[in-house]
């Protein structure tokens, strides 16, 4: 692997600098005993207290990582069903064309999905809630999860399933026991991407989301149009600790889940 020279490192520390120094400004004084962020008065863990002692704010929190769960795995779900179809369809115009579809859901702003929703739940009926942020979740998040698989089932050889055809193996063995396992990477990624763009996402709730629920993204931007706290620093702290944490773990898990080259379960 070629070694990146001295310029390039300082390339990369510098945007690294850019990237990270906003974040942990932010973080630094949530630690403040001051009100403000102009001037660091001395250490408290106050702001960090009136997080947990805000029991709105909790249940907030415990609604959104439900959603980020459940929008997560039904979304990864169907999105390696997705994904398998793609790769298994014949007509390749069709999967060229299904591959398209997916691929524009991803780039489309997220300003246009979230008004897209927001008209079709009030044409059929659906009450703003939980219901149509899951299920508004669950539908940005599908694309992404087929990204993430189908280039594992693209480096599958179809010589695996024909092998295991040949030795008996019936269609759910084959899946069971030899695609899921070969592009159970892909799975972990997408599952991951998935809980983390749910966690991260504002645009497309903010327009679904009804009155009595809310998400922690848009409950951040509420407090913040009605004034910076600190109290909005010690909470955008938390959850920045908990997205390093989910990192880390994803990268556990991914290496400890690491397949032989068959990736064929036996």
């Amino acid at each position: 692997m070629k070694r990146i020279n001295n310029l390039q490192k300082l390339y990369l520390i510098a945007v690294f600098i850019v990237l990270y120094a906003p974040i942990f400004y932010l973080i630094f004084y949530s630690f403040n005993s001051g009100g403000g962020m102009s001037h660091f008065e001395s250490f408290t863990w106050e702001h960090y207290a009136a997080v947990f002692e805000d029991k709105r704010l909790i249940v907030i929190v415990l609604n959104t990582v439900i959603i980020a769960l459940l929008s997560a795995l039904l979304s990864t779900a169907i999105g390696v069903l997705g994904a398998m179809a793609i790769h298994f369809m014949r007509n390749k115009g069709m999967r060229n064309a299904v591959l398209s579809l997916n691929n524009i859901l991803i780039v489309s702003p997220d300003v246009i999905i979230g008004a897209s929703f927001l008209i079709l739940f009030t044409m059929i009926g659906v009450k703003l809630g939980f219901a149509s942020v899951l299920i508004s979740h669950i539908a940005f998040s599908i694309p992404i999860v087929v990204i993430m698989v189908l280039p594992k089932l693209q480096e599958m050889s179809s010589t695996l399933i024909d092998a295991a055809l040949d030795l008996g193996a019936t269609r759910r063995d084959v899946v069971t026991r030899v695609i899921l396992p070969f592009i159970q990477p892909g799975i972990f990624a997408g599952f991951f991407l998935a809980l983390t763009y749910s966690l991260d996402d504002f645009a497309v709730t903010f327009f679904v989301t009804g009155n009595g629920f809310s998400t922690l993204s848009v409950e951040i931007y509420s407090m913040a149009r009605a004034g910076i706290t600190l109290t909005i620093n010690a909470l955008s702290g938390l959850i920045f600790v908990i997205t390093v944490v989910l990192v880390l773990g994803y990268y556990a898990i991914s290496k400890r889940t690491k397949m032989p080259m068959t990736g064929v379960k036996k």
